[in-house]
């Protein structure tokens, strides 16, 4: 689900028209919840992660007005992921002058030393990147059957829920749903083609992905 090479920012060309509030309301529904959980696995309480999210997506809209953002450099995600990452050290920094020698100091000196988006996999220094990538994916496939839901009927997306979120065997499904397990196999095929064709297509509306 990364983003493709050659990238058409449709979103990013609509947000900098400040009146377009539907552009807007698209972009902070599905990004202010990747950058909240984005503060808060960085320890940042309730307020503060809200606060973070509030001055990326500020930030966004300041980098999108002057054009900052270029396909042709890096994907959407990573650049989205550096303007989170700078204005989590931003609001580190200014906590630690307000309040010397409290954790912040030693969370701000871990941040400094996280690479922006190289290493291995295996290499710790990588961790906070691959779970950004990681909840980037999430957050589009969380849209994307918010979207679909509505058009399966309510056995079908159970079966889907219940073996691929929930975790459960076919059998268990199958027996919840009073449905055969072929038929709770089959739903399941149904629901996650039709996933996989709405998160391209989420990709293309709103970040701008080719499909």
């Amino acid at each position: 689900m990364g983003d493709a090479p050659a990238t058409r920012a449709s979103l990013l060309v609509r947000l900098r028209d400040a009146r377009d509030g539907k552009a807007w309301g698209e972009f902070v529904d599905l990004y202010a919840p990747l950058v909240y959980r984005f503060g808060c696995k960085q320890g940042l309480q309730d307020a503060d992660a809200a606060d973070l999210t509030q001055e990326t997506l500020r930030a966004v809209a300041g980098a999108v007005g002057r054009l900052d953002y270029d396909a042709a450099r890096g994907s959407f995600r990573g650049w989205l992921f550096t303007i989170a990452r700078n204005r989590l050290r931003d609001f580190l920094d200014k906590r630690r002058r307000q309040d010397q020698g409290s954790g912040n100091t030693a969370m701000l000196d871990w941040l400094d030393q996280q690479p922006e988006r190289s290493g291995t996999v295996s290499d710790p220094a990588t961790t906070l990147a691959e779970w950004w990538d990681r909840e980037y994916d999430r957050q589009l496939l969380l849209t994307a059957a918010q979207r679909i839901r509505g058009q399966f009927q309510e056995a079908t997306w159970q079966a889907f829920w219940r073996t691929t979120v929930e975790g459960q065997s076919g059998k268990e499904a199958a027996q919840a749903l009073n449905l055969s397990v072929a038929a709770v196999y089959l739903a399941k095929s149904r629901v996650m083609a039709r996933l996989k064709e709405a998160v391209r297509q989420l990709q293309a509306e709103i970040v701008g992905d080719s499909s």
